[in-house]
């Protein structure tokens, strides 16, 4: 009797145990992200310093554009980092801040910052919980899995995002979202700039 009971316990921590990659979207193309409308989840972060921050408090002070890449190591990602940091003033006068999150551990990060000199700030997502949260992470292909468990220091067990641009106001209520599962193709800044102006947002260093 107390040999089936252990076996029952054993089958459920294996069924618990089970990596959250599991259950994860096949292609990119399959993923179910969260909506215009809707709240984006509360999570912790790393900064580049490893030092963990709330999503909450990272977008309460200004209404916020989420830039979800795929790491540093991504020539296409890069790109797109540096053509958005070319527009970050304008960005930032109509009130809005600007927040990198990838795969990447908090010291890759700072390779990233350093080589494209970045102003914006860039958070951590190793393990994936908030990419995953957010209906944005597929299984990543088997090519890719030693290369994200180092950038990741570990932490990266098998999955990607689909780079994409969410804007978000301080309470995390989604106002607009960009997701295309062709990591080639981008936002491109003088189109992230045009949403900007046109949403019915207003900004907190904006007078009512």
């Amino acid at each position: 009797m107390m040999k089936k009971q252990f076996l029952l316990i054993l089958l459920f921590a294996t069924i618990v145990s089970i990596p959250a990659f599991a259950q994860l979207p096949e292609k990119d193309e399959d993923i179910s992200p969260l909506l215009n409308g809707e709240t984006i989840p509360d999570i912790a972060l790393k900064a580049p310093d490893g030092s963990t921050h709330q999503v909450a408090q990272i977008i309460e002070e200004k209404p916020t554009i989420l830039l979800f890449y795929r790491g540093g190591w991504c020539p296409y990602c890069n790109a797109h980092l540096s053509e958005i940091r070319e527009v970050e003033a304008e960005i930032i006068n109509l009130g809005y801040q600007l927040i990198g999150i990838s795969p990447d551990s908090p010291e890759n990060l700072k390779v990233t910052d350093e080589k494209k000199q970045l102003n914006y700030s860039l958070y951590s997502d190793a393990s994936g919980k908030f990419t995953k949260a957010m209906g944005l992470a597929f299984k990543s292909p088997e090519k890719y899995s030693g290369m994200l468990r180092d950038v990741s220091d570990g932490q990266n067990q098998g999955f990607l995002p689909v780079p994409s641009v969410f804007v978000v106001d301080q309470s995390g209520t989604i106002l607009f979202e960009y997701i295309n599962p062709n990591y080639k193709t981008r936002l491109s800044a003088k189109l992230l700039l045009a949403v900007l102006l046109n949403l019915d947002v207003k900004p907190s260093n904006q007078s009512k």
